[in-house]
Formats: C-alpha cells, sequence, structure tokens
C-alpha cells in the first residue's frame, strides 16, 4: 500500500533505498537532493540494484530528476534599476566610510585620466605646443584644474593672453620700427642741411678772398 511504500522510503526503514537513490542521481548527473522516487513502486525500486535497472527505471517513469528550484532575479534587478536611480542608498543604507565605498584615490585616478587626455589630444591637434602641455600637465598633477571644463577655461585664457602678448608685442616692434625710421629720416634731413649749409660757406669764402 501507499503507507508502506512511504514508510519504505524513509531513511531509517529496512528497505531504504539510499543506493538506489545514490545510483540514480550518478545516472542522471545531479546531485541526490534531485532524485525523486515514486513511493508507490518502492518495491520494485528496491530491487534495482545496478546502474543497468536504474536507468531502466528512469525510462519507465519511477525515478525523475526534480526541476531546477527557481531563483528569481527579477526582485533585484528592480532593486538595482532604483538604486541606479538614487532610491534606497541613504545614511541607513550605508555600511562602510566614504572612502571605502568610493575611494579617494579612484577619484583621483579617473580624474588625472581625463585631464591628461584632454591634454594630450589638445598636443596632437596642435591646438597647444609641447611647452605649454608640459606646464600644464605638471600643473594638473598639482591639484589645479578640478575638472575638466576648469582646464579648457584655463588653456583658452592662456591662448588669448599669449594672442594678447604677441599682438602688443608687435605693435611695440611696429613704433619702434616707426620711430627709429623717422629718426634716421631727421638724421638724414639734418645731414643734408648741413652739407648744403657748408657747401655755401665754402661758395662765400673764395668769392671775398678775390
Amino acid at each position: 500500500s501507499g503507507i508502506n511504500a512511504e514508510w519504505a522510503l524513509r531513511p531509517g526503514s529496512m528497505s531504504s533505498l539510499k543506493l538506489q537513490k545514490r545510483l540514480a542521481a550518478s545516472v542522471m548527473k545531479c546531485g541526490r537532493k534531485k532524485v525523486w522516487l515514486d513511493p508507490n513502486e518502492a518495491s520494485e525500486i528496491s530491487n534495482a540494484n545496478s546502474r543497468q535497472n536504474i536507468k531502466k527505471l528512469i525510462k519507465d517513469g519511477l525515478i525523475i530528476k526534480k526541476p531546477q528550484t527557481v531563483h528569481s532575479r527579477a526582485r533585484c534587478r528592480k532593486n538595482r534599476e532604483a538604486r541606479r536611480n538614487g532610491r534606497h542608498t541613504g545614511t541607513g543604507k550605508r555600511k562602510g566610510t566614504a572612502n571605502a565605498r568610493m575611494p579617494e584615490k579612484v577619484i583621483w585616478m579617473r580624474r588625472m585620466r581625463v585631464l591628461r587626455r584632454l591634454l594630450k589630444k589638445y598636443r596632437e591637434d596642435k591646438k597647444i605646443d609641447k611647452h605649454m602641455y608640459h606646464s600644464l600637465y605638471l600643473q594638473s598633477k598639482g591639484n589645479i584644474f578640478k575638472n575638466k571644463r576648469v582646464l579648457m577655461e584655463h588653456i583658452h585664457k592662456k591662448k588669448a593672453e599669449g594672442i594678447r602678448f604677441k599682438t602688443l608685442h608687435e605693435q611695440a616692434e611696429a613704433r619702434r620700427n616707426r620711430s627709429k625710421a623717422a629718426h634716421e629720416r631727421k638724421l638724414a634731413r639734418q645731414t643734408l642741411k648741413n652739407a648744403e649749409m657748408f657747401s655755401n660757406i665754402e661758395d662765400v669764402v673764395p668769392e671775398e678772398e678775390s
């Protein structure tokens, strides 16, 4: 009967099906907990003492491999999506220190990589020369620029200053050249005037002597 069959399947009973369960687990390549033995066919299952017999019982459906237990990740995915939107991350949910949760070193490394990547790109595009690159590289390492925007603004300001300085230098140079040219013209006029004056004196002196 069904009661006797259940009794036979108990681990402590005389007709324990421990051997059959072990063989079935080996044949089906799963754990013993996954093996289901038909309690109504306990006597027939207990007679199976070889893998061949176990295979036959599996084929007949007296021994079945239990389905895999569902371990859904739907709730986990839902919570993870909510955390990305800033939920469930308040003070009550935090275990480690701020530095343990997001290390300062990692933040520093990311910042340096962003700044150095920008400097390298600007140098390759000929937007800055190698001297400015080296200067800005060292300033980045010295924690002068807190982000990419500040560095870009600094570069634009520096370039504008350079253009302004160059314009002023060119204007000063042009003024110097103009004043030098004017001075040379004045000297030439003075020399010419003196030469004419001396020639007049020389013309007058012979007339007086005669």
